[in-house]
């Protein structure tokens, strides 16, 4: 499609947006002023007449007739009168009105007659209870006669801006079909020189276009070689077309830095006696010797999963992969070096150490334990390969079957607890103690989010989750214990129908502090697991726990889930938080939130505050509380 015809059809589809976009608006926004018409015509109505009503006293059959000849002058759908009890007195109901406006309409805006209620009384005793609903019929014609006048306006407005558009698009045609063939020529690398035009606006586009163009003709050809020389130069060795080293640390940043990385593993190669070799064989040979190197990591790397191969200096090579066992591809190349050497010299040395790495430890520490590792086998005098020693006990290399067994070992010892923070109003009072588990590894006490991952992959989230539970339940028990506790669970657990039933009999077994416990789901495992969380909710909410959202906000476009899920609370994520004092966007997002979810009856906190200018700021949004950092720094938890 030419770009004469794209303009064409943007100013139709623009008109037809606009109209479709105002009809539409004004649709509703007439919709919504004759519901409430509606509704406080019923409301006056059911006032005036319960008052009538009420300034005697009126006997059943009178009270029938009066209703009667109020409904016979049909402007009402129904009348009900209602005693104290609930029993109907008097009722009459209206037939469907018959009018000529078409279904459809009907179906797509319906308008709703909110019965208008009122108390009949007889004094201070009360005798009834009146409800009455107007005929809508008239309200529909009002509002279909305004969608007519409404389109029949638009439309004739929309033909006129096609029109001027029309005569706007004919004159500016030739000028513009020439600079767009004059930029479809700089995409293909032709160099087009086209006149100016007469259009003043289209005359400086010209003019700058071919300035481009003679610009672009002179410099493309050295400017395309000279990028390629950077990147090479930026990214690869020179000798041996690996990746250097500051692009190895790049890759290895976001191999141990991003959260949901797999673990992987890092060998490092020094290549000992290499100025030795340079000195008796000479520069080139020993260059084509580092080549081979080279070629040889590079089919690694291709083969390896995830495989990355650099060389750091002059005698230092590194590969990244995972899924592999380390200290067999480390012993596999060991040998490999050592062929390739020996075709030129009868002895040369390599050292090679190895490591695993996971989410959390840093790439300088990762390095300096592999290095490490290298310096122990250069130790040893010979060729060798070591395996790199743990740091600590959070970076140390462990299998799946290790894991699960450190993790049920702190369980069976009860090595367990649970930190606190506090959730609390602006000005400090404490709303509830956020609770997060910890698990004691090799005498030190690890944070969730260390073991929670591993955990989740191997099944054991429920254990975790009920440990969670039952913590919470006793520091409720306490009898000093007088403020509430928010756990966390995971959006795995609660799928589980075993969980939900051992939940329910732990908290079942404590009915009084089970009244006190808030309970709380990642907001993205409760919208993709929404059948499981209504299931979660019909067997926890008869024990009174609070049930609540955590990182709120993400999927803001599901919200209105969020009345059928009767929930108690939500916390927004601390990504529209951090930084909330200069962003302005979000101030007006949070501020929408906790004005939607109060309508729902929720109450809403900010999580994650880490400044004072955040909670500053989140202080004037509407918000019931926070936590964060900085809420615990001003509002201490008392021991």
């Amino acid at each position: 499609m030419s770009m004469y015809r794209q303009l064409w059809f943007a100013i139709i589809l623009s008109t037809l947006i606009a109209l479709v976009g105002s009809l539409f608006a004004s649709t509703i926004s007439s919709r919504a002023y004759l519901n409430e018409q509606l509704r406080m015509k019923n409301s006056d109505n059911a006032t005036v007449l319960a008052l009538s009503l009420s300034q005697k006293n009126i006997e059943p059959v009178e009270l029938e007739l009066i209703v009667a000849s109020l409904f016979d002058n049909g402007h009402y759908a129904s009348i009900k009168v209602l005693d104290p009890a609930g029993k109907t007195l008097v009722e009459r109901t209206a037939p469907a009105e018959q009018s000529n406006v078409p279904n459809w309409f009907k179906q797509w805006f319906p308008i709703q007659s909110i019965p208008g209620q009122a108390q009949i009384s007889n004094g201070w005793k009360q005798v009834g209870t009146i409800s009455l609903v107007s005929q809508n019929g008239d309200a529909y014609q009002t509002l279909w006669r305004s969608v007519q006048e409404m389109f029949a306006a638009l439309t004739i407005s929309g033909l006129i801006a096609c029109y001027l558009g029309a005569l706007i698009l004919r004159r500016i045609k030739q000028p513009l079909k020439a600079v767009i063939d004059q930029a479809k020529g700089m995409t293909e690398r032709r160099f087009i020189i086209t006149p100016e035009s007469s259009v003043p606006e289209l005359k400086q586009l010209s003019t700058a276009m071919n300035s481009t163009v003679v610009l672009l003709k002179s410099m493309f050809a050295e400017e395309a070689e000279r990028l390629e020389t950077l990147r090479a130069q930026a990214n690869s060795d020179a000798t041996t077309g690996l990746s250097n080293r500051n692009h190895f640390i790049s890759q290895l940043q976001a191999c141990v830095e991003e959260e949901n990385a797999p673990a992987g593993s890092l060998v490092l190669i020094r290549l000992a006696e290499l100025a030795s070799v340079n000195k008796a064989l000479g520069r080139n040979k020993t260059d084509d010797l580092l080549k081979k190197v080279g070629q040889l990591l590079a089919i690694h790397q291709k083969h390896l999963h995830d495989g990355f191969a650099a060389r750091l200096n002059g005698t230092d090579f590194a590969l990244l992969f995972r899924r592999e066992d380390a200290h067999t591809v480390s012993q596999k190349i060991l040998v490999e070096i050592q062929k390739i050497f020996a075709e030129e010299t009868e002895s040369f040395t390599i050292y090679i150490g190895y490591g695993n790495y996971e989410f959390g430890i840093t790439p300088g520490s990762l390095l300096a334990q592999v290095d490490a590792a290298v310096a122990s086998a250069e130790a040893t005098g010979s060729s060798n390969v070591h395996e790199s020693a743990p740091l600590n006990i959070e970076h140390a290399p462990r299998s799946a079957e290790e894991w699960t067994k450190l993790i049920l070992r702190a369980i069976e010892q009860n090595w367990v607890k649970l930190a606190y923070f506090p959730v609390t109003k602006s000005n400090g009072e404490l709303i509830h103690k956020e609770s997060a588990l910890r698990l004691m590894f090799g005498g030190e006490w690890f944070p969730a989010a260390r073991f929670l991952p591993i955990a989740e992959r191997l099944g054991l989230t429920e254990k975790l989750d009920l440990i969670a539970i039952k913590l919470a339940l006793e520091e409720l028990n306490k009898a000093s214990s007088d403020k509430e506790i928010a756990v966390n669970l995971s959006a795995r657990s609660i799928q589980s129908a075993d969980f939900r039933t051992r939940l329910k009999a732990i908290l079942q077994s404590k009915p009084a502090a089970a009244k006190q416990l808030w309970l709380e789901v990642p907001e993205n495992g409760v919208f993709a697991n929404i059948d499981a969380f209504r299931m979660f909710h019909s067997d926890i909410a008869p024990t009174g726990c609070k049930l609540g959202l955590e990182h709120f906000g993400r999927q803001f476009d599901k919200i209105n889930l969020l009345h059928d899920l009767k929930l108690n609370y939500v916390k927004i994520d601390g990504g529209f938080i951090r930084n909330i004092e200069s962003n302005d966007g979000n101030q007006a997002f949070v501020k929408g939130v906790c004005h939607i979810v109060h309508r729902l009856a929720l109450l809403s906190f900010a999580e994650s505050v880490t400044s004072e200018a955040e909670l500053s700021v989140l202080n004037q949004l509407g918000l019931d509380g926070a936590t964060g950092p900085e809420v615990g720094r001003q509002f201490p938890l008392s021991e």
